[in-house]
């Protein structure tokens, strides 16, 4: 076994190999960027060094620097992560020509995988079943339209080369096909270098089911059963479970021998995903195989009690794997979902910032947090905006989901926007408590699943109350003894009404509250709502509210407060701590302005262009993803002040209006 390793990574995952080295006695090296000189993965490491610059071409894909690092900090592997060069052939091949050992298949067997059309026809050879469709050399546009109106529709165009989601469009007509053709050329030459599509016939209702394989240099191919991930948005995995409720023990063990075919195919090594897309009746289909560990490989660790990284680091020393295919067994279910820095209300944009305020579940043998990030850290505008992975088990779906559900309800972020609504409406949907989520459910019913909570008005009113008496409540605690820390507004008259002026989102509250000692009436408009009994002890408030009694959880303080009432969540501040956007920050109708620091990879239009209101007149690509900045008004565009390449601020002006008359 490797006495020193380097991990060519950054964040979430470079923390988790950095584990598994701790508990091996292994020394973990780390390497480091600019912008994360100071982030938890450094200083966790025995060891860092510095790679270059912030932007990922800069530090994290320069494999000289990652191979320099490594022979000067004296590491004898280098293990890779997720991403950045994980499948990168030539870095592997380079990795091994320095002496160093790749934790991670052989380079041949990744350029085998590395495209999709010769991966597609290699497992046709193994009789590992296929999606009908084309993987041609020949790309011209008219060869494409005439094999794509052969194949028939919907279909789908997928970058030859890549993969997370990039480069994919679904076609569902033959005139739709060329503009679809041209987006997801360009897409996949600006993530991949390269672009050569394939086409393939679209299933439709698809779920996506992943089997876990191992490889190890002595033969032995097994895999360590499969990983639902249907719930999907524009192809990014939103939930990841283990085992799939739709599989059944004989489909199981189809697929599986399915994977370990695909697997022998291309004389597989080290931890790798065969994916299959499966229709609703049961037939099963080779999509890819990813050749490297995945970011929900946890789901698996949680069912199976086994670390796929420390088998990783055994099979790439020269092991044979820890345990033969009798051998692997699944105790209870486990769910994955990723608490992100995004805000869903505006398309999911990413955010990046401070986290001022980060409160996650405490950890146990059922709840798992595996994250990159500490309260005070800061989101890195550079990088993938996850937070944290949170992954839980228990002993079957309805309570593993029941303790995601409650797991989710006791994180807390402040700083950036997240998901972490979305997730809680998502994990209470019917569709996911069934099981039934297939892979195109959440973009066609993604309004079940953002907007503004639908609440009656005397809930609004409770809810509002109960978070107005937390902060009432957190105030007297601070100093009980004291007879001005009642706060009551007392009067010769009796209790007065003390105002409240507080903030939820972009909302206005005004609000008044008289009472002390657990009973209180708190006044919104001409509505009083009367809370009597109120006691808050250990995160919850309970008491009585008109004829019935509440039980909610809560945390905050004097200043502000999260409520949730467990479906739910709530979180109100004062409006002193409550800072207005800037009114003049690209707000006005006459300029088009970046949203997010990015680079400017297609100018639409140009100066003298006519244009209406909505239209696409620039795309920028920012987080490893690429966003239509449209025009907002009709008008004439007066200055273009950025070209394509140039990289951009936040609330840069883009695009100037003529004025309007």
């Amino acid at each position: 076994m490797f006495d020193s390793l380097l991990i060519a990574n950054r964040g979430e995952i470079a923390c988790r190999i950095i584990r598994t080295c701790r508990r091996m006695g292994i020394r973990a090296i780390a390497v480091y960027s600019d912008a994360d000189a100071d982030t938890q993965h450094v200083r966790l490491a025995d060891a860092a060094y510095h790679i270059g610059g912030s932007r990922p071409q800069d530090s994290y894909l320069r494999g000289d620097a990652i191979i320099e690092a490594a022979k000067k900090s004296g590491a004898q592997a280098i293990h890779p992560g997720y991403g950045f060069l994980s499948e990168n052939a030539d870095f592997a091949d380079a990795v091994e020509a320095a002496g160093l050992v790749f934790v991670g298949p052989r380079a041949a067997s990744m350029r085998k995988m590395g495209s999709k059309a010769g991966a597609k026809e290699l497992m046709q050879a193994a009789n590992v079943p296929v999606v009908p469709g084309y993987t041609g050399e020949d790309q011209s546009p008219e060869i494409l339209q005439q094999e794509a109106d052969r194949i028939g529709y919907p279909l789908m165009i997928k970058a030859a080369h890549g993969g997370g989601g990039k480069g994919m469009r679904i076609v569902h007509a033959p005139l739709e096909f060329l503009p679809h053709l041209e987006s997801c050329q360009r897409e996949a030459k600006n993530a991949f270098g390269r672009d050569r599509v394939l086409l393939e016939r679209y299933i439709e209702r698809p779920r996506h089911i992943e089997f876990q394989i191992f490889g190890d240099s002595h033969g032995q191919i097994i895999h360590l059963n499969e990983r639902e991930c249907s719930a999907q948005r524009r192809y990014q995995k939103v939930i990841e479970e283990s085992p799939s409720p739709f599989v059944t023990p004989e489909l199981r063990a189809a697929m599986g021998a399915a994977a370990i075919a695909a697997g022998r195919a291309i004389d597989y090594q080290n931890a790798g995903t065969v994916e299959f897309i499966v229709g609703q009746d049961g037939s099963f289909y080779f999509m890819e195989i990813n050749t490297r560990l995945q970011v929900e490989h946890p789901v698996t660790e949680m069912v199976t009690a086994l670390d796929l990284v420390e088998w990783q680091l055994r099979v790439a020393a020269g092991e044979p794997l820890p345990l033969p295919q009798d051998a692997i067994w699944s105790n209870g279910h486990a769910m994955e979902v990723r608490l992100y820095a995004e805000d869903p209300d505006a398309g999911f944009l990413p955010g990046s910032g401070k986290l001022v305020r980060l409160r996650l579940p405490e950890t146990s043998s059922k709840v798992r947090i595996d994250s990159g990030v500490v309260e005070g850290d800061t989101v890195s505008i550079f990088y993938d905006p996850m937070i944290a992975k949170l992954i839980v088990r228990d002993s079957d779906r309805p309570r593993a989901l029941a303790r995601l559900r409650e797991a989710l309800a006791r994180c807390e972020i402040e700083g950036p926007k997240s998901n972490i609504e979305f997730l809680e409406r998502l994990v209470r949907h019917p569709i996911v408590v069934a099981g039934d989520i297939d892979t195109g459910y959440l973009d066609r019913h993604l309004d079940e699943f953002i907007g503004a909570t639908s609440r009656s008005d005397e809930e609004t009113h409770t809810l509002h109350a109960l978070a107005a008496t937390t902060m009432r409540m957190s105030s007297e605690t601070i100093d009980a003894a004291s007879p001005w820390s009642t706060g009551d507004g007392w009067r010769l008259d009796g209790a007065g009404w003390t105002p409240l002026h507080l903030v939820s989102g972009n909302e206005d509250l005004r609000l008044s509250i008289r009472g002390h000692g657990g009973d209180y009436d708190v006044r919104e408009g001409e509505h009083v709502t009367e809370l009597r009994g109120l006691r808050l002890q250990d995160g919850w408030l309970s008491g009585r509210i008109g004829d019935g009694q509440r039980r909610v959880q809560v945390s905050g303080d004097g200043e502000r407060v999260l409520l949730h009432d467990g479906a739910r969540r709530l979180h109100l501040r004062r409006a002193s701590l409550y800072r207005h956007a800037d009114e003049g920050s690209g707000a006005s109708g006459d300029r088009v302005i970046a949203p997010m620091p990015g680079r400017i990879v297609q100018a639409k239009s140009a100066v003298g262009d006519s244009v209406e209101a909505g239209q696409v007149v620039m795309v920028m690509e920012a987080m490893k993803m690429e966003l239509a900045l449209k025009a907002p008004r009709a008008g004439k565009i007066a200055e273009v002040r950025v070209r394509e390449g140039d990289f951009v601020e936040a609330d840069a002006a883009l695009i100037l209006l003529e004025p309007s008359a």
